[in-house]
């Protein structure tokens, strides 16, 4: 079967088939089905990590998240960033009437069918995405923040032949695309990192003929790189938060708490008293201003107030996760907006409308505004030094 976007390749006495694929064009779905029947593979790679296969094979898997786990975690900025993606990725697919990852669950069933067996390929998603978060730079990321807010609230136009040109590159490098042409490092990890990776499993994976199905993009890449020794374990390393990450928490705190000791020693009791009252006073409104934004529940905006003070001198609390627990416990999510979830990413109001996501966002914004608050209570303390 000759195809631009199937490619065969002999390594040692195997034959490896690369399809790639657009992970929302119909035409990719059946070169998919027609190239594993045709080929009837020992073997059927697919682009997919164990989380990822989860999520498109047990949609109602959501049902069983645990919410208060994932915010007692400080989890829950990465799930509100995958969501997102989501989001973004669905609202393509939704426009053309096609299933995001159909073309994978197309492989897995032809796989089956066929009595191949089934190799999920590429790297995690939560360490591809954690490594790109802990190698970008401080103002890369303030970069990249707004740019990924922006491309959600987006209602750019896309056409159908837009979308057969994926197939030049992967789902993740289109929706990150103008992001990626301003942080390159980005593309390496997103890219680049996985197409080591994707070569390596597709190169040690069993069986003479095998299949494997990827992102058009990682193609050229995986074709480079099969064969070659890799090193997985340094692909798979997370790497450590850098020194002015781990302790620039304690350090802000203590230069707080010391500025409240000079004023004790400078300018008396009195003013250092003033110090705190306006310190609380202001972060607590911040903090309790982020919930309102949110429409938070009463006792959550009272918590959120409370608790800024404090979490704000803490760097192991959030103001957020502290709203983001009240919240869970006085308005818990229900079975319905689990279900719910899949169609409601896909719009604005559906992300404040469920339960879920906006108890994402609310943590999210209260920890923004508590940011706020904090930035603008410290020139307003120094006066009374």
């Amino acid at each position: 079967m000759e195809h631009q976007n199937v490619s065969r390749i002999k390594l040692a006495d195997r034959e490896i088939t690369l399809v790639g694929t657009a992970h929302i064009s119909r035409d990719s779905i059946e070169l998919v089905a027609q190239t594993i029947d045709l080929e009837k593979p020992d073997t059927v790679c697919v682009e997919l990590c164990k989380p990822r296969y989860d999520a498109i094979r047990q949609q109602s898997k959501w049902q069983d998240t645990d919410i208060l786990k994932v915010i007692r975690e400080k989890r829950s900025g990465a799930l509100l960033s995958q969501l997102i993606m989501a989001s973004m990725q669905k609202k393509i697919a939704q426009k053309f009437n096609i299933t995001p990852g159909a073309e994978m669950l197309r492989a897995i069933d032809r796989a089956e069918a066929n009595g191949a067996e089934l190799i999920l390929a590429d790297r995690e998603i939560r360490i591809t995405l954690l490594r790109a978060w802990r190698m970008m730079g401080f103002f890369n990321k303030m970069k990249f923040i707004p740019d990924i807010i922006l491309s959600f609230f987006s209602d750019e136009e896309i056409t159908e032949e837009e979308i057969e040109k994926l197939k030049q590159q992967d789902v993740l490098e289109y929706t990150l695309k103008t992001i990626g042409e301003k942080l390159p490092r980005l593309k390496e990890i997103l890219i680049d990192e996985r197409d080591l990776y994707l070569a390596h499993t597709i190169s040690h994976a069993p069986g003479a003929r095998i299949v494997a199905v990827v992102g058009a993009g990682h193609v050229p890449g995986i074709t480079r790189h099969l064969g070659e020794e890799i090193d997985l374990e340094a692909l798979n390393k997370i790497p450590d938060k850098g020194v002015w990450s781990k302790y620039a928490g304690w350090i802000f705190s203590l230069a707080i708490v010391g500025i409240f000791v000079a004023g004790f020693f400078y300018s008396g009791s009195a003013a250092s008293l003033k110090m705190i009252g306006w310190w609380s006073a202001i972060t607590a409104f911040f903090a309790g201003l982020g919930a309102l934004i949110m429409l938070a529940h009463p006792l959550t905006i009272a918590a959120s107030a409370l608790a800024a003070p404090i979490t704000t001198l803490h760097p192991l609390i959030a103001a957020g996760w502290v709203a983001g627990l009240v919240e869970a416990t006085l308005r818990k999510p229900q079975v319905k907006d689990f279900l719910a979830l899949p169609d409601d990413i896909v719009s604005v109001r559906g992300f404040f409308h469920n339960r879920i996501t906006r108890l994402l966002l609310l943590i999210a914004v209260v920890n923004l505004t508590t940011s706020i608050g904090t930035f603008l209570a410290i020139p307003v303390i120094m006066r009374f030094l």
